[in-house]
């Protein structure tokens, strides 16, 4: 081989390599980021706050006892329904029944003192009287000392007929407080309903309610026609919700039945949670959800979690939530620009505020950030009320390509994208 061909060989084989190294730089060059395309398009969004409570009936009363004894009688049980005026609790009325003896006792003796308190005074007022018409017949015969020691006499004994009558009256309003506390032994339904809590035994010692009221609660009826679900809801959700909204419930011993509500209250009281150690207490609203729908075996204190609807729109352009993301994108004035405050305006400054937006993907795969403006927010997407029409290809995700990406970079649908392009065709 003469030494013109081998340069000539060298040559083809420098070229064929530059010519690769070149396509494979290029193709290198133009691979762009690998992200998740979305068209912009219509759907059905629904704003929902989420919250969790425990299911209780609307009407509840905790039975009590005012006094304390001995319980002697049990005359339910829990799960039993019960009707209105039903005995339930019988207290030992030893004790009070003979309180009652005592003050009936001490009643009659006070009205026999009353009884003589007033023949006295009758006897006194009769003495007065005869002697007063002595004198008026015969002055010299009555003295006026004897006169008035009479009239002293009358008045001594109408203050102690008095005295009589108001010891009367104290011993009958005894007697009317040992009646009461007699009655207090006997406990009866106050309602119709079913006990829900027994916390008693036949042979225990109801304690008074005023003394302690969770360990004097000897049993609990509730009305179990109209249950309902009260749950929390922090400060920042709470706005948003108003009397008559719907929700579904979803509670935990069901978990394939789902039960449909209504917000009937909403506590203007905030209900006070546990404080974090970086942050204050959390502040909760109580939000009270009637329950639509309630079975039989529904029971007091299951534990419930609450869709609460709050907004809804009908076939309106949507974003994934994951799309949109905040970049500095608007030119902004800054500094003072108070007039009238005895200072002169001061020079405006032009800086970068924040907007919120979306990357759209252009024909050549190149991207631009466009502020887009959002409304209500579902699941998955955002209403989206002006910066986008129906058809534009958006960057739907990831986020960590979302969040590096800038204007002008180039990028590429990923594989899961174009397996559904290709189910779609198909």
């Amino acid at each position: 081989m003469s030494k013109r061909t081998k340069w000539s060989v060298a040559g083809a084989v420098i070229l064929v390599i530059a010519v690769a190294g070149g396509l494979a730089a290029a193709k290198g060059g133009n691979k762009g980021v690998d992200v998740r395309m979305e068209a912009v398009e219509a759907r059905d969004l629904v704003a929902s706050v989420t919250a969790s409570g425990q299911v209780r009936p609307q009407t509840k009363v905790d039975i009590s006892s005012d006094i304390t004894g001995k319980i002697t009688q049990l005359a339910v049980r829990e799960g039993q329904m019960v009707s209105k005026g039903q005995l339930l609790v019988q207290i030992d009325p030893e004790q009070a029944r003979a309180a009652v003896d005592r003050v009936t006792a001490s009643l009659a003796s006070s009205r026999a003192q009353a009884a003589q308190a007033r023949a006295n005074l009758i006897q006194a007022e009769r003495s007065y009287e005869r002697t007063a018409a002595i004198r008026q017949t015969n002055a010299q015969l009555v003295s006026d000392e004897q006169l008035e020691q009479l009239r002293t006499q009358v008045e001594v004994n109408r203050a102690m007929l008095e005295a009589a009558n108001q010891q009367v009256a104290q011993a009958q309003a005894q007697l009317n407080d040992a009646r009461t506390s007699l009655g207090k032994t006997t406990l009866y339904a106050p309602m119709a309903g079913r006990v829900t809590r027994l916390n008693v035994e036949a042979g225990e010692t109801a304690i008074m309610g005023t003394l302690n009221k969770d360990a004097a609660t000897i049993l609990t009826i509730s009305d179990m026609t109209v249950l309902e679900t009260r749950v929390k809801v922090d400060e920042t959700d709470v706005a948003r919700i108003s009397i008559g909204d719907s929700a579904v419930v979803q509670v935990d011993a069901f978990p394939d039945t789902t039960f449909v509500g209504r917000v009937t209250k909403i506590s203007n009281s905030s209900v006070r949670g546990v404080a974090t150690q970086s942050a204050d207490q959390a502040v909760d609203y109580e939000v009270t959800i009637q329950l639509m729908n309630a079975t039989d075996a529904v029971r007091p204190d299951f534990s419930a979690t609450a869709k609460i609807i709050t907004d809804t729109r009908n076939k309106v352009l949507s974003i994934p939530i994951i799309a949109l993301t905040v970049r500095e994108n608007e030119d902004v004035a800054k500094g003072d620009t108070a007039v009238g405050l005895g200072r002169a305006r001061p020079t405006r400054e032009v800086g970068k505020r924040d907007v919120e937006g979306v990357f759209v993907v252009g024909t050549d795969n190149k991207v631009t950030f466009r502020p887009v403006r959002v409304g209500i927010a579902g699941e998955k997407h955002f209403e989206v009320l002006s910066g986008l029409s129906a058809g534009d290809k958006i960057v739907a995700g990831t986020y960590q390509a979302i969040r590096e990406l800038k204007d002008g970079a180039l990028v590429r649908s990923t594989a899961a994208d174009s397996a559904k392009a290709g189910a779609k065709k198909s």
